[in-house]
């Protein structure tokens, strides 16, 4: 069995991570100007790796977001009666842009959030795919006409901008839920304030600043980083000036924020948080699925809603699946995602690695079996080496919490029915995932399970073009494909008589 391996810690940070850092603006964006918080407020921004500072950015005050949202509210208007084409060309600009600078971009990413530079990498280009993606969609609002079905009358419909919107988006994919927000935002015709998750504010700052350079008119997005995000966003939802709230973040926040809403009936959109099964029948080919598990458990370091939490593999199959996938998780290198090589970053600080480490011995004391892993690491940072766990049972807590971590328990099972209705046992439903090469069990078992998104023989399902989104308390709406645009308009029905 493989072991991980943490490399040394940072003393101090490279000339180059210096420059990346100081070149991020890191004031608030208020009506297309870098400006202070109120009372010059600010807060830290921590490497994971190590715990120690990166830099300090603003801390907007309530009053900060007043002002930001009214920006928003007075840029609705003229915004709304641009062209399609010419926003489509402002986020193809901005696309273009985060490609020119992935390497850099990418570098930033990893400081402040810790994954390894070949997944920010990966964002950074997942990110910016949405820009292109919506850059179409925004050619491609449409409505109707229609005869009235008694005569004498036509139906014109049409679709118009739902007005200024509150985008809250969340520290593990810190600029790709921005850009899945601002994307279809800016191609619908519509202004925003986003607060991102001050774990990670550092790529919001730099999008936002190359939306500005990208020819992003001022006042068409607002950015407030702060510390206290109710104090700050609770009176903009509130205030009536709002008309639509995105939000990406856990169940519990999210069901606040939904009460919140209801008071001014704001639309809303949210992706909250999931319980993943992954399911491997007994005919599933071993190798494709132990790469899917991979896939689906280590993206991010297990640090997404869509990560695979409970691996349910048939008794058939269980030991010789349990090898495989310890024998690989094992060997995966860990450390600061900048150092060649590595493959886990840490986790995103201190209570997220408190977490993971309870919800494992609690497995463990339920007489759950580590195969790899199992104890947080030592030194300074927030890692966690990828454990698995044989022998889990169902009244474990990592089988009904969300672990958002590298940690894959694997539970047997028997039958088709008795996997389903196991798979389904769970308030979230965001996605699924199974193996099997028989069709017609994959098409049936697909079609039960209780999920937004499936992934039939494939561990990663988002796709920019593709409607991302779950059922149940993972959420509402859907984000991205050819339908996440229509989050952001109203219909608009025109009765015109003919006679």
């Amino acid at each position: 069995m493989g072991t991980t391996a943490q490399t040394n810690p940072v003393e101090r940070l490279s000339d180059r991570e210096e420059r990346v850092i100081a070149a991020v603006p890191k004031g608030l964006l208020i009506d297309g100007t870098w400006v202070d918080a109120e009372r010059e407020g600010a807060f830290e921004v921590l490497d994971p790796s190590t715990g120690l500072p990166l830099a300090s950015v603003a801390d907007a005050t309530p009053s900060d977001g007043r002002r930001a949202l009214e920006a928003a509210v007075a840029a609705q208007q003229s915004f709304a009666l641009t062209s399609p084409r010419e926003r489509a060309d402002i986020l193809m600009r901005a696309f273009e842009m985060m490609h020119e600078r992935i390497e850099d971009l990418a570098l930033l990413m990893t400081l402040e959030m810790g994954k390894p530079l070949a997944d920010a990498r990966g964002e950074v280009a997942y990110a910016a795919e949405f820009f292109r993606h919506f850059a179409s969609e925004a050619l491609r609002i449409n409505g109707g006409y229609q005869t009235a079905p008694a005569g004498g009358a036509r139906f014109l419909i049409t679709k118009q901008p739902v007005g200024p919107c509150l985008l809250i988006t969340p520290w593990n994919f810190p600029m790709a839920m921005g850009t899945r927000k601002i994307g279809p935002a800016i191609a619908a015709g519509c202004t925003s304030v986003i607060k991102p998750a001050p774990q990670t504010p550092l790529s919001m700052l730099a999008l936002g600043a190359i939306l500005l350079e990208a020819g992003l008119p001022a006042g068409v997005v607002n950015i407030v980083t702060c510390l206290q995000a109710n104090d700050v966003m609770e009176p903009l939802i509130r205030s009536g000036l709002a008309r639509k709230l995105s939000f990406t973040g856990s169940t519990q926040v999210g069901k606040t924020l939904l009460e919140q809403c209801a008071q001014r009936v704001l639309r809303t959109s949210m992706e909250l948080g999931g319980n993943a099964p992954f399911i491997v029948f007994d005919d599933a080919d071993l190798d494709e699925a132990v790469s899917g598990a991979m896939a689906a458990k280590m993206r991010n370091m297990g640090e997404a809603c869509t990560a695979a939490n409970r691996m349910y593999v048939h008794e058939s199959v269980i030991e010789e699946f349990g090898r495989r996938l310890a024998e690989q998780m094992g060997s995966l290198s860990m450390g600061r995602g900048t150092d060649d090589g590595v493959a886990v970053g840490p986790l995103i600080d201190a209570p997220a690695q408190q977490k993971v480490s309870e919800l494992v011995a609690d497995a463990v004391a339920l007489g759950a079996d580590v195969l790899t892993g199992g104890e947080p690491a030592p030194g300074p940072g927030y890692f966690y080496p990828p454990t698995v766990l044989s022998g889990v049972s169902r009244r474990a807590r990592l089988m009904t919490e969300e672990i958002f971590g590298p940690v894959a328990p694997l539970i047997p099972f028997t039958t088709e029915d008795e996997v389903v209705t196991a798979a389904n046992d769970t308030p979230y439903g965001l996605v699924a995932y199974v193996y099997t090469n028989d069709l017609r069990r994959a098409l049936r078992v697909g079609e039960r399970l209780e999920s937004g998104m499936v992934g039939l023989n494939q561990g990663v399902v988002s796709n920019p073009a593709a409607p991302f989104g779950g059922v149940k308390e993972s959420g509402l709406g859907r984000e991205g494909g050819a339908i996440g645009i229509d989050e952001f308009l109203e219909v608009k029905y025109i009765g015109l008589a003919m006679r």
